[in-house]
């Protein structure tokens, strides 16, 4: 089991605005800013390798790490709603096959098969496209064998050859 690591800095600057270093998002390091504003709803935006936030004013009263931790929870939540519903069906296509069901589910693993359905963290999101592929993948290949037996490496070998580098990437 593969479990999830983030280290990432925070600072607050003066003008209500809060930053933390780096925010991964599809294998690429982005700066997020939250700034509080006088409007009625979360607005994101993106640009230049920053993510900006902007929050309603009734969210100053919660702390800094915090409302922070939960914005970037909930935009890896909206990431992984398009990308893994984009890796499932290049699984299914590529293998003729799928689940009951699969869920994206903060879980201390990166993915899990239970009774025919697969659940993925959505903090996998952090890595690039590839590597949400691969986890989707190996989730595949448990619907056929529940173990990490010789037949499951070797299906999942067939399908991708460099299964090895993922597994070393995602045991950071």
């Amino acid at each position: 089991m593969i479990t999830t690591k983030r280290n990432m800095k925070l600072k607050t600057t003066i003008n209500s605005t809060i930053e933390r270093h780096p925010v991964p998002v599809l294998g690429i390091n982005y700066k997020v800013r939250i700034i509080y504003k006088n409007i009625g709803i979360t607005e994101l935006d993106i640009d230049n390798k920053t993510i900006k936030i902007s929050l309603p004013n009734k969210y100053k009263k919660m702390g800094s790490k915090e409302i922070l931790d939960l914005a970037i929870e909930k935009m890896y939540e909206q990431i992984a709603k398009v990308e893994i519903e984009r890796a499932m069906e290049k699984a299914r296509i590529t293998l003729g096959f799928a689940p009951e069901d699969y869920k994206i589910e903060k879980i201390k693993s990166w993915g899990k098969c239970e009774e025919n359905t697969i659940i993925i963290n959505p903090e996998i999101v952090m890595y690039n496209r590839k590597t949400v592929d691969y986890v989707v993948l190996h989730q595949y290949c448990h619907l056929k064998y529940k173990t990490h037996a010789k037949s499951f490496w070797n299906m999942l070998k067939k399908y991708e050859p460099l299964y090895k580098e993922y597994e070393e990437t995602l045991a950071i």
